[in-house]
């Protein structure tokens, strides 16, 4: 618990929460390679040189050498490669026994179309949880790859006991990975679910008003510290998605990481929220970690 003069909350710490699900995931790696099974292998694709998606890479490669997996990244520095190119190399990654996931860094050049390189991943190696198929499965409540965010933003809330079931939950933004995704697990029968949702995004009206009323608020907008004070009542539980670099003359790198939250403002009034950085951000990774031992096991 975090105390301030007028209140208390919950920090919901992912970077936490992720370290104990990879000591999780590590032990029964462990326990499955001594019985003489392979490692389980997750390979990522990579164009271009996008410093945040070297980083995200980067993350990922080490997030797999911590908890036993192999990983394996194929990463073409030319984007001038050909979309031909790069559908051949995902259809060896399909082909290939061996790799039990796999990802498409995105974004990918201009020149190349991202839905139809997700179309051709193999469902049951799309551990981003990105293709059709798998967005299908999820709003039916199949078993299904769960987007990344999405999945770490339900186990958050399922591993820190917040209740969802008759919950109002008000989702800002309605992006195919984060808003849309999310919206519906939060209203799908499970136990991390049973909510009722309001999706909201820049047409919306009246978005203070909604805001107001919610007991749960997943903001994944991509604007720094729009969501304030006063657009929130006493109590909520506050799931912040985003990640901005916002300039800060006073850090040593110049900028620094802003939440879609004004967290000195909104933590005053809930009951429990995300930190950025060290939210949402540590769990996203881990979910790959989960879809991938997922697939490694089916």
């Amino acid at each position: 618990m975090s105390n301030s003069a007028e209140t208390s909350y919950k920090l919901l710490d992912g970077k936490k929460l992720a370290d104990e699900i990879k000591s999780e995931i590590a032990a029964e790696v462990k326990e499955l390679t001594a019985g003489g099974r392979r490692q389980p292998h997750l390979a990522a694709i990579l164009v271009g040189n996008d410093g945040g998606s070297l980083t995200y890479v980067g993350h990922k490669v080490k997030a797999c050498e911590q908890v036993g997996f192999k990983s394996t990244l194929l990463h073409f520095t030319d984007t001038s490669i050909t979309e031909e190119f790069l559908l051949n190399e995902v259809k060896k990654l399909n082909e290939d026994s061996e790799v039990d996931g796999f990802i498409v860094q995105l974004p990918l050049p201009k020149h190349m179309d991202a839905d139809k390189v997700i179309m051709s991943i193999d469902p049951d190696k799309d551990v981003d949880g990105f293709h059709p198929v798998n967005v299908g499965k999820t709003t039916l409540g199949l078993s299904s790859f769960v987007s990344a965010t999405p999945l770490g933003i339900t186990k958050i809330l399922e591993r820190y006991n917040i209740e969802t079931s008759g919950k109002h939950c008000v989702v800002i933004g309605r992006s195919n990975i984060v808003g849309r995704p999310i919206s519906i697990l939060m209203s799908n029968n499970a136990r991390v679910g049973n909510a009722t949702v309001t999706v909201c995004h820049s047409k919306t009206k009246n978005l203070k008003e909604i805001t107001l009323q919610a007991d749960i608020i997943i903001a994944a907008l991509g604007k720094p510290e729009f969501l304030t004070g006063d657009m929130v009542k006493e109590g909520v539980v506050i799931v912040d998605v985003g990640t901005s670099r916002v300039d800060d003359a006073t850090a040593k790198a110049g900028w620094r990481l802003k939440g879609d939250v004004k967290f000195a403002e909104v933590s005053l009034k809930a009951s429990a929220i995300t930190p950025v950085p060290g939210g949402v951000g540590p769990m996203t990774v881990v979910s790959l970690l989960l879809n991938t031992l997922k697939a490694y096991k089916a």
